[in-house]
């Protein structure tokens, strides 16, 4: 697990996640879901990638059920993108590398991306 990653439960979604400073990619998943563990090593690459720029953090759904909830999560993994406390984005499934950076790169230049 890549430092980098942030572990994130029901207690402590709002203030890991909602009041972060920088923008959030929280990858909803569980430990027994395949494509879960397919898109794990994607997100800590890009944790790496994009350290000091987003905030990535893994809330598992089966210890976590209030958040996942809350957020209407049918399907893992999901991933969510937060920006400002308030959701901008989300991707169903294991998506490519490349989506997910598309994703990114549109909320941390935004000016650019309209």
């Amino acid at each position: 697990m890549s430092e980098n990653v942030v572990h994130v439960t029901d207690d402590t979604f709002e203030e890991t996640v909602l009041q972060a400073e920088l923008p959030v990619l929280v990858d909803f998943w569980a430990p027994w879901c395949g494509p879960c563990r397919i898109i794990g090593p994607v997100v800590e690459a890009l944790a790496e990638e994009y350290a000091g720029q987003m905030l990535f953090a893994k809330v598992n759904t089966d210890e976590n059920r209030e958040t996942p909830m809350q957020y209407g999560i049918r399907g893992i993994p999901t991933l969510i993108f937060f920006a400002g406390g308030q959701e901008v984005d989300r991707e169903v499934g294991a998506v490519p590398k490349s989506t997910l950076v598309g994703h990114i790169d549109q909320i941390l230049s935004p000016a650019e991306a309209s």
